[in-house]
């Protein structure tokens, strides 16, 4: 499986990218999200983590320009859980949100496998 990690915090990227590797998964980074539409378009993983604030293009204007062409699924993430929410992300086109700081990295690899399944 392709598993594309979207982020601007390198903090975050490294550590689903770890987490993600040791279960077997092949793992892509992208620092925003103009870098990260490329990578979705070229590299089509199966499972895009997408946070929603960052420098130039946000995680919903990702979402958006990719449009119908999507086929990965794709978990939203964000520190800021007030503004977005589960029933949010899903009207912009995600299946799951998860809040940032991540309480337990393995708890959101689970969260992943279980929407790969």
């Amino acid at each position: 499986m392709k598993i594309l990690i979207v982020d601007d915090e390198a903090l975050v990227r490294r550590s689903l990218s770890r987490a993600l590797k040791s279960k077997g998964y092949e793992v892509m980074e992208a620092l925003n999200g103009t870098e990260g539409l490329q990578s979705w378009r070229d590299w089509k993983p199966d499972l895009v983590f997408l946070d929603v604030l960052m420098p130039g293009m946000t995680g919903p204007e990702v979402l958006k320009e990719i449009g119908p062409e999507n086929q990965a699924k794709v978990i939203l993430i964000s520190a800021f859980s007030g503004e977005h929410n589960m029933q949010t992300a899903q009207e912009m086109g995600a299946n799951l949100f998860v809040p940032k700081p991540f309480e337990d990295i393995f708890a959101v690899v689970k969260m992943a496998e279980d929407l790969l399944v």
